[in-house]
Formats: structure tokens, sequence, C-alpha cells
């Protein structure tokens, strides 16, 4: 079973004088792969929900102002229809926003792509709808007795700063610093034809996968040489099953992939 272990930050600065509340849990997956990832703290999570108020209030204001517009055009006859319709934009907004924004954003409202933070499951996986639906419906709960109170406490007394909606839907809310454009990494030495020659012209790698063969990449120089032939084989492996290509060498492998990924990618 997936575990995650926060631990505390010990020195922040510049740009991270505001994470002084969060923290970073790292997650062990089905497949013994640790994941690492920054919590979000109980104020990243409130300035989101602030946009996120101000964005849903923004939408009713200018729904009245076109009843308002339609009213004062077409005269009053229809002023129950348009009441009910108010009515029901803001059941919507109030009950689907978050939940219609999580799955058409890949678990971020608008508020959380503003601040960075994004909402996933306890394994690290995009959160799903009804893990969504749940965490929520129970907004209302958090909410109690008036401002989030009872939310705030649940996260403050939490380790991983879970809600009471997190803590029943198995969520998390994280938070992703933007990562600085860098050159792709080169393959060293460059590769040969006798070692493209057996491989497509053409290798399609998911996002996930491509980030996962940069950042190693990226680092494989500075790890010893047989952690970083054990990292590699985790990442090379299932790759060579799906591409059904055999590897004598996994790091040099995942650069002969990612070579021809970024080549036929031009």
């Amino acid at each position: 079973m997936s575990q995650a272990r926060p631990q505390s930050k010990r020195a922040a600065s510049g740009d991270e004088a505001g994470q002084l509340l969060d923290t970073r849990a790292s997650i062990e997956t089905p497949e013994h792969v640790l994941l690492s990832y920054h919590l979000a703290g109980p104020i990243r999570r409130g300035l989101a929900w602030g946009i996120d108020t101000l964005v849903r209030g923004l939408v009713l204001v200018g729904f009245g102002m076109l009843l308002g517009l339609s009213s004062a055009l077409g005269g009053d006859h229809l002023a129950g229809f348009k009441s009910g319709l108010g009515l029901l934009l803001f059941f919507l907004l109030e009950w689907g926003y978050f939940v219609l924004c999580d799955m058409l954003m890949s678990g971020r409202s608008v508020g959380k792509k503003v601040l960075g933070l994004r909402v996933v499951s306890a394994q690290g996986l995009p959160v799903g709808l009804g893990d969504s639906l749940l965490r929520n419906l129970l907004r209302s709960a958090d909410f109690l007795p008036l401002g989030y109170v009872l939310g705030v406490v649940c996260m403050l007394f939490d380790a991983r700063f879970r809600r009471l909606g997190d803590l029943v839907a198995g969520t998390l809310v994280i938070y992703e610093p933007r990562v600085a454009w860098r050159a792709p990494p080169k393959l060293t030495p460059p590769p040969s034809q006798a070692e493209l020659q057996w491989l497509p012209s053409r290798v399609v790698l998911s996002a996930s996968e491509r980030e996962a063969i940069e950042l190693f990449m990226l680092r494989m120089h500075e790890l010893p040489q047989a952690r970083a032939d054990e990292l590699a084989d985790i990442l090379a492996l299932p790759l060579a099953k799906r591409l059904r290509l055999r590897y004598a060498h996994p790091a040099r492998f995942l650069g002969l992939l990612y070579h021809c990924h970024i080549q036929g990618g031009r």
C-alpha cells in the first residue's frame, strides 16, 4: 500500500518565502517508485479559493447584468423564469464548478492553476470523478461553522494539510513549482548509425515519460554507476516492452529513445 512520508523544510528564501507552511511528501507507488511532491499549505489554498470565489462571483454578476438588460429591453413578464435561471446558475457554480474544473483541467481550478496547485489522489495519481465529487460535496462540512473554519483546523492538525473532504476522498493538494525552460539534454557520445538502425525512426513518448528521461539524463552523471543503472532500468523496462525492443545498457537505451523522439518531432 502506498505511503506518504512528509519531510519538513528547514529553510526557505526568495521565491520560497510564501511556502513556509508547505512540506514535501514522498509517495511510494505500487511499483516501488518514490515520487516527491510539495504539499500545498493553508495559505496557498486559501488564496486559490479566493480567486475561484472571485471568478464565480464575476460569472454571477455578468449573468445578472444580462438578465437586467433583457428585462429593460423586453419587459419583465419572464421575471420568474429569469430568477429560476439565476438560482440554477448559482447552484451549478456552488456544487459543480470545482468538479468540472478537476475533470477538464487535470485537478486544477482557475485559482489552483494561478497558484500552481493541483488535486491528486493519495497515490499521486490524477483525481477521479468519484473522488472529486466526494471531496467537493464535503465543502459544506468544511465551511462550518463559518468561513471554512473546520476545514482550516483540519489542515493545521493534519501532517499533509488535508481538509475533511480530502481525508474522506483520499486526496491531496500539491504545489507544482514553475520550471524554467531548459534546452533538451543531448546524448553523449552522439548515437551512431549502427545504434540507430535497430530503433524506430520516430519514438512516441508521453509527456511523463519524456520528463522522466530528461530528468534522468540531466542527473545521471552525478550518480554512482550502479544507482544510475538501477534507475535507468526502472524507466527502460516498460518502454522496451511497449516498443518490443531489447537493450544491453539501460542508460544508453534511454538516451537513444530520447534522441529519436526529439529528432522525430522536428
